[in-house]
Formats: C-alpha cells, structure tokens, sequence
C-alpha cells in the first residue's frame, strides 16, 4: 500500500540519510588517508618557497678567511721562488794581495740571493780556466767582486821595490792603497815640493831589511805600479829622490 510517505529501510532509517552518512563517511576516509606532508603543504602553500630562500646567505667573515688564505699561499710561493734563484760566487778562502794569479780551486763558492748578483761578484760562468790577476787586496771570506780581479793577459801592472825615507803609517801593510810621493833634491840636503808620483799603487809586501842596512832609518817596500808608470819611478830611483807613501783608503777596523 502506498500512503506517501518516504520509503524506509528496513532499520526503520530513510534512505537518503543513508546516502548522505555513507558520502562523510568516504569523505572522512579520504582526508585520513592524506600524508602529514601533504596536509602541511595543503595549509601552507606557500611555505615551500619561503624555505628554499632562506638558504641564500653571505656572510662577511667568511670572504675576509678567503683572502687571506689567498694572500698567505701568494706569499709561500714567492718565498719559494726567491730562495730558487739564488746564485752561486766565489768567496776568497784566505787573504789575497794585489798581483796573485788565481784559480777556481782557491776560491769557495757560496750562494747568494740578491739581484745582479752574477754581475757584482765572480762566478763559475765567468772565471777562466787559465785563472785570474788579483789587482785590489781581498780579505779572506770576502766575496770577490768582479772588480778586484783581471785576466792574465792584460795585466797592466808591474811590481817594483822602493825605499821610503821615515817611517811608514800603521795602516800601510801588505794589500794597502797608497799614493807615491816624491820630492826632488834641489841642494845639499834640500828638496824641492812633493807631488804624486803614483797615484793608488798597491803594497805587495814590506821587505825586512837584513844585513848592512838593517840599521837604516828607511823601508824597503815592493809596490804594483800600472806599467806606464815605471820609467818614472826608476827615474827617481835613480835620482836619489825623497820618495813617501801616503795610504788612500784605512778598513774599517783602523
């Protein structure tokens, strides 16, 4: 029989409450079965971009540490590369006076680090194998400048012994510089003013005196004399000049 009223299950329930029951239900099912991620990301759209930036930093500490490390690696290996370049040159093993022939083999080599170095001070590259003229006195572990020596060949200076009337400075020894002076007699025991017979002849040695002059109030001296200056010291010699020595340069220590 049908008297209009809503058609009922058999719990007693309609059956569009039924329905609506059965579709929160799915729907209840369906939301507990989202990911907590998910469920984040669903309330918060935008916070997955806010993170990603937050890892966009610079710190100034941190660029300062770079550089500095950077320096200090320039710097090791400069330091590296100056001690590389150092050059080997001669250093004297004893005393050499004005006149000795030289080889390699009286030399010691010793290494230096400063620019020019090849050019100031003798080196291998550039000592001869038939040796070298000392012309300046070096004393002994003094670097040998290039200046203080010359080739055999073109030696220009001759040894020659004088008599030096007085006594002579306490400076004046063997590798001295010294200036020759001399005074030409005018009278009986006269002379006439000095002048520079040889200007920075060097002192070979002094010659001890023996015999029957060993008593004598002068010194006897051999001196290096430039070639073109003999004539006129055994001019004078032969004249029975008044002849000086007058030192040019005293070391440090004097």
């Amino acid at each position: 029989m049908s008297s209009g009223a809503p058609d009922k299950p058999m719990g007693g329930e309609p059956m569009g409450a039924v329905r609506m029951g059965a579709g929160r239900a799915a729907g209840a099912r369906t939301s507990a079965e989202l990911s907590d991620a998910e469920r984040a990301s669903v309330a918060r759209p935008g916070s997955v971009s806010a993170s990603a930036h937050s890892h966009f930093w610079f710190d100034p500490r941190f660029a300062i540490g770079l550089v500095l490390v950077v320096v200090s690696l320039i710097g090791v290996w400069l330091l590296v590369s100056g001690a590389e370049r150092s050059v080997g040159v001669y250093a004297a093993r004893a005393a050499l006076a004005v006149g000795d022939k030289v080889h390699a083999s009286d030399f010691d080599l010793t290494p230096v680090r400063f620019d020019d170095a090849d050019n100031l001070y003798l080196t291998p590259d550039s000592f001869p194998a038939e040796g070298l003229l000392v012309t300046r006195s070096v004393a002994a572990g003094e670097l040998i400048p290039t200046a203080a020596v010359g080739t055999l060949a073109g030696g220009t200076v001759t040894s020659i012994v004088i008599e030096i009337d007085g006594r002579l400075a306490a400076s004046i020894g063997p590798g001295a510089v010294v200036d020759i002076w001399s005074a030409r007699e005018s009278g009986s025991g006269e002379f006439g003013p000095p002048s520079v017979l040889v200007g920075e002849a060097s002192v070979v040695r002094l010659v001890e005196a023996t015999g029957l002059i060993s008593g004598g109030a002068g010194q006897t001296i051999e001196v290096l004399v430039p070639k073109d200056k003999v004539a006129a010291v055994l001019e004078s010699i032969a004249n029975a000049d008044s002849l000086a020595l007058v030192p040019v340069n005293l070391s440090i220590g004097q």
